[in-house]
């Protein structure tokens, strides 16, 4: 990652960034489009566009529910670049995928689609750890970074093994439940984590799952160098679109109104 990277100064900057995640192929590509440019307006810094599939298994019925009508409009993949493009020429954007696609539809071919479009880089939240060395290595020669998502319960001497080949971001979920969890935050856990994380890696460290209201986006903010948000977005996208850039504004203004007291520590 160089130092003009946007999405590395973005991560780098003293304060938590706001990430906002969207499914590509919820809605016809004009509605799409239309949405991303609202949602960027609203204060999302950058975004994850999820490719859909259809056992999506670390994601709760909201995201479940996005995915499944995705699948029914057509050609996911065709939707998830369009999507891509549109987001990336207005915010950073990484991919969000499980490893299925990646299997299905190729490796090579799945970087190489994004990348040209102007991914920032591909998150594979499921990873196989078999699999890892040859997805990285195809990642960075298409010039995609490789986000890792990082289980909480992984001790101390496998940390290691786990962010090694990473870039971009390590993502520490702020719940262990599937997202679209709406539950409270174990805070002095997420903080230990992070922490962990911290003294791992020097990789910026995102947090998402769990994270459904501003004042929970406030507790996480001092932690982390950005909060992403998905479920609470993609139902309104789902049944009130227009109440999506509200939902965003509220939590990009509890983000900017917090403190970075612990941010980076």
């Amino acid at each position: 990652m160089t130092s003009a990277d946007p999405l590395h100064i973005l991560l780098t900057q003293p304060r938590c960034s706001l990430g906002v995640f969207v499914p590509a192929g919820l809605h016809p590509v004009t509605a799409e489009r239309r949405h991303l440019d609202q949602l960027a307006q609203a204060g999302a810094d950058l975004f994850e566009v999820g490719l859909a599939t259809e056992d999506a298994f670390l994601d709760g019925p909201v995201i479940q529910a996005a995915y499944h009508r995705a699948l029914r409009s057509g050609n996911v993949l065709d939707a998830a670049v369009r999507a891509v493009e549109h987001a990336a020429g207005l915010r950073p954007t990484v991919v969000m995928t499980y490893w299925e696609p990646v299997r299905r539809h190729g490796p090579e071919h799945l970087a190489r689609l994004f990348a040209d479009v102007g991914a920032a880089g591909v998150m594979v939240v499921d990873l196989p750890a078999h699999q890892a060395a040859r997805w990285h290595d195809t990642a960075r020669d298409a010039g995609l970074r490789t986000p890792r998502l990082i289980p909480r319960t992984t001790p101390d001497t496998s940390l290691p093994a786990a962010v090694a080949d990473a870039s971009g971001w390590l993502y520490a979920p702020a719940s262990t439940a599937p997202t679209g969890y709406r539950g409270p935050l174990d805070i002095p856990a997420l903080t230990d984590f992070t922490q962990r994380l911290r003294a791992t890696s020097p990789l910026p460290v995102v947090s998402g799952v769990g994270i459904s209201t501003p004042a929970l986006a406030t507790r996480v903010a001092p932690l982390v160098d950005a909060v992403v948000i998905g479920t609470p977005v993609i139902r309104a996208l789902i049944t009130d679109p227009g109440q999506a850039p509200d939902l965003t504004t509220a939590f990009a203004q509890a983000l900017r109104s917090t403190p970075l007291t612990e941010n980076r520590a």
